[in-house]
């Protein structure tokens, strides 16, 4: 149930949008080409393990987990929506 400037179905499409963008910016951030077999951080050697397991790999354990955890800060807020959205 949409209202004021919002069309009918907008919440839907917001939802939709913003699980699209997470999809998206998801596979933007997957490895590609051959796995590097120091990190590109840090230097110390990647196990062979993960380097078969995650084709493309370029950081060692800690230094993705530390990665991860700074970019686990992105909220994913859908800024497109209506303006109904933005004023509450």
């Amino acid at each position: 149930m949409a209202g004021g400037w919002a069309k009918d179905g907008a919440e839907q499409e917001q939802i939709e949008s913003t699980v699209d963008d997470a999809v998206q910016r998801a596979r933007s951030q997957l490895p590609r080409g051959e796995s590097l077999e120091v990190c590109e951080e840090c230097g110390d050697p990647i196990p062979e393990p993960r380097r078969k397991a995650i084709p493309g790999v370029r950081f060692c354990i800690v230094c993705q987990a530390a990665l991860d955890k700074k970019q686990s800060g992105f909220s994913g807020y859908n800024r497109r929506g209506s303006k109904d959205s933005q004023l509450r």
